[in-house]
This record gives structure tokens, C-alpha cells and sequence, in this order.
């Protein structure tokens, strides 16, 4: 494990391993969709590959925390980074050995969203809990490690969606070519001295992280704010390629670049918000986040053009990357570490249960009735984020930090910011 003289030890892998990890996760979860519209011109195939896609990483956690606590989190990191590799190499042949388009081409691409998606979680939980533990020994400097992970997330946003779709250009073999050497990188890299947190069954873990669960009303409340959230913001994900294509008719380069537009302006938000948690405290900078987010998200379905939407969009994932930020900072510190893999997955699963919802919705609405669509959802994320601001104001000393992580014969100043 990460020594615990030394709080800094270990960042720049457990850095790296998340940017190859989230550049290969970001270039396929924005891919397949696209892939799909593209060969099929289907808007509601459109919307069954998100489906698919998310269900299966919905599926992943209720055994993902479970491997990590048993089996260590650089462990499972590794092997779910090489079995991604083998599965995109196989899916690679396959589709090179099928024709562009035709029933069989789009089975074998909607088979490989739902597998990688499902690994692609199991990475996640793995890779986050290490990024927690490493928060964690630095104390009140925590939100400065979670900035700089959200930014790396961020920026996986920024090239993924770019990277695929100039790739999509050369062909889906290429793509799916890029996507197996980032995993490779991603699990050549991992470091293999992370020991278990706890040795215990599989089926008990994830009924331990949901009493856990219970327990924390302010994790509660934090989830529930995020899951009205990541509705929104699923329902404007899997909308992107319809609305970008056939409502604003532009090319299929223009849904990366909109993407890539929202992963700079979250990329500027994330950096600047480890300065404002310093100066304003992490509940206003949460507050004024959420208020943001949920304003932008209602201009995306007023927008009149295409500039006015990606603009819009771009404000929406800014204020998600402040957000994400001050969840993981809170639940670093709300989450005990002897069973932090599976708390960790159960409050995933709840954040993430919107995402194929939202696909679903995409997928049962027509084009014309999306923007309305998107202002109910809004509707309900600033309804549900005020009530939940509302609960974690009641709760507020449990997300104190009582005591700092670094041991007391190491009594030395925190980090600066650019340090990390």
C-alpha cells in the first residue's frame, strides 16, 4: 500500500493508470452509439445501444466492490484491463471478417458495448478506490487529489469522444485497435502492491456496503442528488448524436467536437474548483454547481442552434465536474475503508440506475418530442437537488473531517495544489 510517511507516494501511477483506463472507457462509451446510428440510421437503435451499454455496468457492481475488498483494488484493476484487451482484439477480428453494415455487424457491436461497459466499471470501482485511499492520507487536502482525478476523467471526455470519432472515420478495426492498446497500457501499468482490504464472501460484501449505506443519511442524500442528476445528463448523452445529426444536420466529427467542447469547460471547472473549496468551503461550491448545471440543462433543449447547444452542454458538464468533485471528496470521508469497495459500488449502482433509463426514454420518444424530454428532466434534477441540498445541510458535521489522515509524527503541511 501506499507508505503512509510519505501521503504523495504512488500518485503519479495511480494517475497514469486512470488516464489510460478512462481514454479507452470515454473513446468507446461515446463510439458505439455513434457506430451504431451511423450503420443502421436507426435513432431508436441509437437508444438500445446506450441501453445496453449501461445495464451491464449496472450489473457489474453488484460483484465489482466485492473483488475489490477481497482481492485488492490494483488486482482487479489489471486482470479487468486485460480481459478488455482480449475482448476488443476478438471484436476487432470479427467485425474486420463482417460487412459494414447488416443485422450481424450491429449484434457484434451492441455484444461488445454491453461486455466492455460491464469491464469497464469493474476498472472503475478498482481505480477509484485507489484514488481514495490516496485522498484519504492527505487529509484536509483530499478534494485536491479528487480534483485532479475528476480531471483526468474530464480530459479522457475531452480526447475520447474525438479520438472516436476520427477513428470511426479509418474504420471500426482501427478504433477498436487504439481502444485494446490503451487497456493494455492501462494494466502493464498497474501497481501490484495494494493488498486487500478485507478477505470475506462475495454475497455478504454487497449487503455490507448497502447497511453502510443506510446508516450515512448524508451519503444518502448526496447519492439521490446525483442520480436526479446523471438523468439529465444521460438523457442529453444518448440525445447528443440525434440531436447534433438529424435536428441540427451536422456531421457525425460534430458530436466529438461537442463533447470535446464540454470536457474543456469541465476541465477549467475542476481546476478552478480546488481554489474555491479552499476559499468558499465545499457546501457553496456544491450548491452553486448544482444550480448551474441544472439551469444549463434547460437551455440545451431551448437552444436555437448549434453554437447555442454546445455552449449549453458545455455548461452542463462543467458544473458535473464541480459536482463529482465535491461527491467524491464527501464520500472518501463518509465511506469507512475496511469496506469501502463495496459501499462504493452500492452508490454507484444508484447513480448510475438513471443512465439506462435514460436510454430507454431516448429510445421510446421521437426526435421531434427530445427537447421537451430534456426540460422535464431538468425540472425534476433542480426539484431533487434542492431537496437534497436541503437534507445534507441537517447532516452537515458527518462530512467534517475530524481528525487528519497523516500520522502524527509526520506533522508536515499539506501538499500545494500544483504538487499534486
Amino acid at each position: 500500500m501506499i507508505s503512509s510517511h510519505a501521503p504523495t507516494a504512488g500518485l503519479p501511477r495511480t494517475y497514469l493508470m486512470r488516464a489510460a483506463d478512462a481514454l479507452a472507457s470515454a473513446t468507446t462509451t461515446y463510439a458505439i452509439p455513434l457506430l451504431v446510428l451511423v450503420t443502421t440510421g436507426s435513432t431508436a437503435l441509437t437508444g438500445l445501444a446506450f441501453l445496453l451499454e449501461w445495464s451491464p455496468r449496472l450489473a457489474s457492481f453488484a460483484f465489482a466492490g466485492s473483488l475489490v475488498d477481497r482481492w485488492s483494488a490494483g488486482r482487479v484493476f489489471r486482470i479487468s484491463n486485460l480481459v478488455r484487451t482480449v475482448v476488443v482484439v476478438l471484436t476487432g477480428a470479427v467485425l474486420l471478417a463482417l460487412p459494414s453494415a447488416g443485422t450481424m455487424t450491429t449484434c457484434v457491436v451492441l455484444t461488445f458495448g454491453a461486455v466492455s461497459g460491464l469491464l469497464t466499471e469493474v476498472s472503475f470501482v478498482a481505480v477509484e478506490t485507489l484514488g481514495a485511499d490516496s485522498s484519504r492520507r492527505l487529509g484536509s487536502a483530499a478534494h485536491r487529489v479528487q480534483a485532479v482525478q475528476t480531471g483526468i476523467d474530464q480530459g479522457a471526455m475531452l480526447v475520447g469522444p474525438l479520438l472516436g470519432g476520427l477513428l470511426l472515420l479509418a474504420g471500426p478495426t482501427v478504433l477498436l485497435a487504439v481502444v485494446a492498446l490503451l487497456a493494455l497500457t492501462a494494466a502493464a501499468t498497474t501497481s501490484g502492491d495494494v493488498a486487500a482490504t478485507e478477505h470475506r464472501p462475495v454475497p455478504s460484501s454487497l449487503m455490507t456496503g448497502w447497511a453502510t449505506l443506510r446508516r450515512t443519511p448524508a451519503l444518502a442524500w448526496l447519492i439521490g442528488g446525483l442520480a436526479a442528476s446523471n438523468l439529465a445528463t444521460g438523457v442529453l448523452q444518448a440525445a447528443a448524436p440525434i440531436t447534433v445529426i438529424h435536428h441540427f444536420h451536422y456531421s457525425t466529427a460534430a458530436v466529438g467536437s461537442v463533447w470535446s467542447a464540454a470536457a474543456v469547460a469541465s476541465l477549467i471547472a475542476v481546476w478552478a474548483s480546488r481554489r474555491a473549496i479552499d476559499r468558499f468551503g465545499i457546501w457553496s461550491v456544491g450548491a452553486v454547481a448544482a444550480a448551474v448545471s441544472t439551469a444549463a440543462c434547460l437551455a440545451t433543449a431551448l437552444a436555437p442552434n448549434f453554437t447555442a447547444y454546445t455552449a449549453a452542454v458545455a455548461v452542463v458538464m462543467a458544473g458535473e465536474g464541480v459536482m463529482i468533485v465535491v461527491l467524491r471528496t464527501l464520500r472518501s470521508r463518509l465511506i469507512p475503508v475496511q469496506a469501502f469497495g463495496s459501499t462504493l459500488a452500492v452508490t454507484i449502482i444508484l447513480v448510475l440506475l438513471p443512465l439506462p433509463l435514460a436510454g430507454a426514454l431516448i429510445a421510446i420518444v421521437s426526435t421531434a418530442e427530445i427537447p421537451r424530454l430534456l426540460l422535464a428532466c431538468a425540472v425534476v434534477q433542480g426539484l431533487v437537488l434542492s431537496a437534497c441540498f436541503a437534507g445534507l445541510r441537517r447532516h452537515r458535521t458527518a462530512c467534517e473531517l475530524p481528525h487528519p489522515q497523516v500520522p502524527a509524527h509526520h506533522k508536515e503541511p499539506a501538499p500545494a495544489a500544483d504538487a499534486l
